[in-house]
């Protein structure tokens, strides 16, 4: 699959949240869109950065964009971690990593010299449909700063 770029339309997929239900990215097709993916719930640079959008919340909010959250986490896994933090937002489950696929965030990763598949962390503003930026290798540390910034131009 080709790279996406920022202009590139947004990949559509319909996957399982936090409470068991779905969500589908083109039911936001009017709202400006926070799509990040992170490899593990509960994990220190995860929940920084989960808390960091959940401290940030309403300035994304004023902005008029919502934040989902997606991972290769299991829904029961993301309800304990999304209660755990009080994180106000979706967090969905990508087991299968496809919808990581789709996004080019499935990585082969070098961890302490073993090389596995994970999720590296990105971020994607979706703007009517289309993806207006494209944060990858995130730092967790200024990222949500960033994304505010990202957001200003966009009316968002």
């Amino acid at each position: 699959m080709a790279e996406l770029k920022e202009g590139s339309k947004a990949p559509d997929f319909t996957l399982a949240d936090d409470s068991g239900g779905k969500v589908k990215l083109s039911a936001f097709s009017d709202k400006t869109v926070v799509l990040y993916f992170y490899p593990r719930a509960d994990t220190p640079g995860c929940t920084r950065e989960a808390c960091s959008f959940r401290d940030h919340h309403q300035e994304i909010l004023a902005r008029g964009a919502v934040v989902l959250g997606v991972s290769p986490d299991q829904p029961a896994a993301l309800a304990k971690f999304k209660q755990k933090y009080s994180l106000p937002f979706p967090l969905l489950a990508d087991p299968d990593h496809k919808t990581a696929e789709k996004y080019g965030v499935w990585v082969e990763k070098n961890m302490y010299g073993k090389k596995t598949m994970g999720i590296e962390r990105s971020t994607f503003i979706i703007h009517k449909g289309k993806i207006a930026k494209i944060f990858r290798k995130v730092k967790v540390d200024g990222h949500t700063e960033e994304v505010l910034e990202a957001l200003a131009p966009l009316g968002a």
